[in-house]
């Protein structure tokens, strides 16, 4: 496997540095012993990247390298993009956080409820994961088989499966993290809104942000050549995951995909750039942005993010680490073998983008899942983002 890496922009004394250095020192070989394909790393401050790294392959049946255009699949940190939306339309009067959710999706009436009736179950519950629903969106799925869809590609399907949804807590009393909940907020941005999911955030997200590199589910063909395959490895054995999966109706769980120079430029509007600043308020206001950041839930007892912190917490559609006296937002993805993890530190205006396009052991909610290589890796790059707040 082939790699190009960049180094920092600091003196050697730079506790940041140093500590990178030490890093790079195992970090290829921590990711090479237990198959990982490829990966990409991003260390910025102040808007420009000051460390990054290619590692592996984006295809290794066509042994193409993993460079700074390669396209990975972001996941989870979809639904980021997902809770911008929603306050977008809540700042322009359309909704309110306080809505009941069958407000707009009326379907939803159908579900078991045993806490109340279902309009006690508000958006701001769909944004915290604290609406008490599931965690996956098929109640019954097996496995991954190869004849059944990847997820539900039509709403009618949801929607048929609302008679057989149960609300499993009481709503607003606790986080547990739900898929389900995300999709009813795609839904809504919808309805609202008066275009497709995909259509919305291109719209009001990647173009005034001048992502032109990024999309959901299929790859436009001039991309192809850019797009990374996925892999997973279990016992030792690699196989190759679907390629181009059709996320359907979830699309606003898990389906951007993104170059790693575009998801830059989405962490640069999430820090903010006086330069830029009146474009980002056009996007979402800073205030707004803080709002987000507020903590809600403690979120610790869940493990599906693969590196929380014994006090980490919920936001709206953000997780939240106070550490030393510096607030970390962020959230992490997994689906069809790509992982990866945003970190941003606000105050500092420091972030870490992290992505790998294999996943080594299956995500499990336990403490287990904090002992996968690439789980292991993220907590590392965490750490460094740390040491950059106290080289400033």
């Amino acid at each position: 496997m082939s790699a190009a890496e960049g180094q920092p922009a600091t003196h050697e004394a730079d506790n940041f540095a140093r500590a990178y250095g030490e890093f790079k020192k195992n970090y290829q070989d921590e990711l090479r012993r237990p198959g990982v394909v490829g990966s990409s790393l991003f260390f910025i401050r102040d808007n420009q990247v000051i460390a990054k790294d290619f590692y592996g392959l984006a295809d290794a049946q066509q042994n193409r390298p993993v460079d700074e255009d390669t396209i990975y699949h972001w996941a989870s940190i979809t639904k980021t993009f997902t809770g911008i939306a929603i306050m977008q339309l809540r700042d322009r009067g359309l909704l309110k956080l306080d809505d009941p959710v069958i407000k707009y999706v009326p379907e939803l009436k159908a579900a078991h409820n045993p806490y109340g009736d279902m309009s006690g179950i508000t958006i701001k519950h769909l944004l915290t994961h604290s609406a008490g629903f599931r965690n996956s969106t098929w109640t019954w799925r097996d496995g991954d088989k190869d004849w059944q869809p990847f997820e539900p590609p039509r709403w009618e399907q949801i929607a048929a499966m609302m008679p057989y949804t149960e609300v499993f807590f009481k709503p607003g009393s606790r986080f547990s993290y739900s898929n389900p909940g995300v999709i009813y907020l795609g839904r809504i941005i919808e309805l609202l809104s008066h275009d497709d999911y995909e259509v919305y955030i291109d719209k009001n997200i990647l173009k005034p942000l001048e992502m032109h590199r990024s999309f959901f589910d299929a790859t436009p063909y001039h991309l192809l050549k850019h797009r990374s395959h996925s892999y997973y490895v279990r016992d030792g054995k690699r196989t190759t995951g679907r390629f181009d999966a059709d996320t359907g109706v979830t699309v606003s769980n898990g389906g951007l995909n993104a170059s790693l120079p575009d998801m830059l430029k989405y962490v640069n509007f999430l820090l903010g750039d006086p330069k830029k600043q009146a474009i980002y308020d056009g996007v979402l206001k800073r205030a707004t942005l803080e709002e987000m950041w507020q903590p809600q839930f403690t979120a610790a007892g869940d493990y599906t993010q693969g590196w929380m912190n014994e006090d980490t917490a919920v936001g709206l559609s953000f997780f939240i680490d106070d550490i030393e006296g510096r607030r970390y937002v962020g959230h992490n993805g997994d689906q069809n073998g790509f992982r990866s993890y945003l970190s941003l530190c606000p105050s500092a205006r420091t972030a870490s983008i992290l992505v790998f396009n294999t996943e080594t052991r299956p995500t499990i909610n336990g403490p287990q899942n904090l002992l996968s290589p690439e789980s292991k890796m993220a907590r590392k790059v965490f750490k460094l983002l740390q040491s950059l707040q106290r080289a400033r």
